[in-house]
């Protein structure tokens, strides 16, 4: 199962387990039952402290368990977990064999006073790269509190039961048989969720904060580069952001960053937060910025309020929100998003095999989307709103070659249909006929751009029509001491490695700010 550069990988990372451990596969006589049988043979190769067993009685075949010997295992498998789930497979034998997660201590000690009984199941596609993140961290829950289990469902493998659990979005977590989340969750997101408290003692802590220097909103590339360029210049710098990271968390293949050939999302933000973390910065996170107060006068700091109740305060702020996928606004979309309306081919486009969906966007990232997609469902068909597509010739040639794609341009979506439950269809217009059309589908996946993070800002900072943060060559706003950088302003191109340099030069500019004031 495993090739041998993989074996002697994994052979030295298991050298790192302080005690032994025990796989238990659940089989049948299919092939996944095979490969889950080679797979656990290959793990127990690579270490004599890792034992295998084929005698699981688990109602999931193929699966298989991890735990201490002698001991109820609290983390399992159902599915093979390769692809981006290798890597949580390797985490949960070296966590449950005693080698300590690398999170806040203070995070840890949360996880494990949790009491109660936690049986949490999470629905994943190997191709999601948002799933790991919550994989790893119920696992790592797992494998630190004995009152929590954690069971990885490959989406692809058991889509009879996926479709019984009307899952249609992954990762999409289920805690003692009840829907406990969606979407990618960080384990501090986690722990704060079940611990009702942990909210409120983050604002009391928050209150009590000096004011900063500067004060960056956001934690994205743009904030993450605006904070160490700060935090180099010696200032008190704080960045508060509702996750590190931003829209690159979501990001599949990064090409074109520049010095780094091939990276995926995730791991660019874990490498912008490990930066940062490098510097003595005030990290907050989960936490929402709802108001920007200026300073009454140049001696006063500039004030972020903050959805928790509580507020920051600093001599200069850097916005650097972001933006989010754009939504279609029209009627049926907010009741059947994550039940037929997505935003991740990549997540979710495996839980929709051999069925109908849709892809709204005729630019670079919708065609890109189509193309993927064909090759897994029965059939796609694009709706682009523009008489012609706007994506790129090589990417319009590649998507006409495919079968089973349909195209249709001048085309105007007007309703996403459904039956209480899921998407059943969609509804749009021929904007050059005026004729109406009914699609029968049963996924619906929107690229039609970005809307920027800046809401909470209106007011305050001048914005464009487009309601991004307006900014001069220096990174500027409207008020003084603010400066804004990445998606949220009219930078003209939305890119990584713009919205880096763009970090760095809001950095830059609070700080001449701040000298000459």
């Amino acid at each position: 199962m495993l090739d041998d550069g993989i074996k002697a990988q994994l052979t030295a990372y298991l050298e790192r387990l302080k005690r032994p451990i025990e796989l238990t596969a659940s089989l049948g006589d299919d092939e996944g039952s095979r490969q889950t049988a080679e797979l656990v043979a290959d793990i127990a190769a690579c270490s004599p402290l890792v034992t295998a067993r084929t005698d699981g009685t688990d109602a999931r075949k193929p699966s298989f368990s991890i735990g201490i010997a002698g001991e109820t295992h609290r983390i399992r498998f159902a599915g093979l977990p390769m692809g981006h789930e290798f890597t949580s497979l390797v985490l949960a034998l070296l966590h449950t064999g005693g080698h300590p997660p690398k999170e806040a201590e203070a995070t840890l000690d949360a996880v494990k006073a949790l009491s109660g009984s936690f049986d949490f199941v999470t629905y994943v596609s190997l191709t999601c790269q948002n799933c790991p993140d919550v994989v790893q961290a119920l696992n790592t829950m797992a494998a630190l509190n004995p009152n929590v289990r954690h069971t990885m469902v490959d989406g692809s493998m058991y889509q009879a039961e996926v479709e019984r659990e009307k899952v249609m979005a992954v990762p999409t977590v289920m805690l003692n048989g009840a829907p406990f989340g969606q979407g990618r969750m960080s384990l501090d997101e986690i722990v704060a969720k079940l611990d009702t408290g942990a909210a409120e003692r983050a604002a009391a802590e928050i209150a009590e904060k000096d004011v900063f220097d500067v004060l960056v909103v956001g934690g994205g590339p743009a904030g993450a580069a605006a904070a160490v360029y700060a935090a180099r210049k010696g200032i008190k710098t704080g960045v508060v952001a509702e996750r590190f990271g931003g829209q690159v968390l979501d990001t599949m293949a990064i090409e074109n960053f520049i010095s780094v050939a091939h990276t995926e999302g995730p791991k660019l933000a874990a490498a912008l937060e490990a930066h940062v973390s490098d510097y003595a910065v005030d990290i907050m996170k989960l936490q929402k910025a709802t108001a920007l107060i200026p300073a009454a006068s140049a001696a006063d700091p500039i004030e972020v309020k903050l959805a928790s109740g509580a507020s920051l305060k600093a001599k200069s702020v850097i916005l650097s929100t972001g933006a989010r996928w754009r939504e279609m606004g029209v009627p049926g979309e907010a009741d059947y998003k994550a039940k037929g309306v997505c935003f991740c081919p990549h997540c979710d486009g495996p839980l929709f095999k051999g069925k109908r969906v849709a892809v709204i966007g005729g630019g670079n990232s919708g065609v890109e989307a189509a193309i993927d997609l064909a090759g897994i469902v029965s059939h796609v068909t694009l709706i682009e709103f523009d008489s012609k597509l706007r994506a790129d010739e090589v990417l319009q040639k590649k998507l006409r070659s495919l079968p089973n794609v349909t195209i249709h341009v001048s085309a105007k979506t007007t309703e996403v249909i459904g039956d209480g439950e899921k998407v059943t269809g969609l509804r749009y217009e021929d904007r050059t006929t005026g004729e109406i059309h009914d699609l029968a589908l049963e996924g619906i996946f929107v690229q039609i751009g970005l809307l920027p993070n800046t809401e909470w800002l209106d007011g305050s900072v001048r914005l464009s029509n487009r309601k991004e943060i307006e900014i001069d060559a220096r990174g500027a706003t409207s008020v003084p001491g603010v400066f804004a950088a990445g998606d949220a302003t009219t930078v003209p191109y939305k890119q990584i490695v713009i919205a880096v340099g763009a970090g760095a030069t809001a950095a830059l500019s609070a700080f001449d700010h701040l000298i000459r004031n």
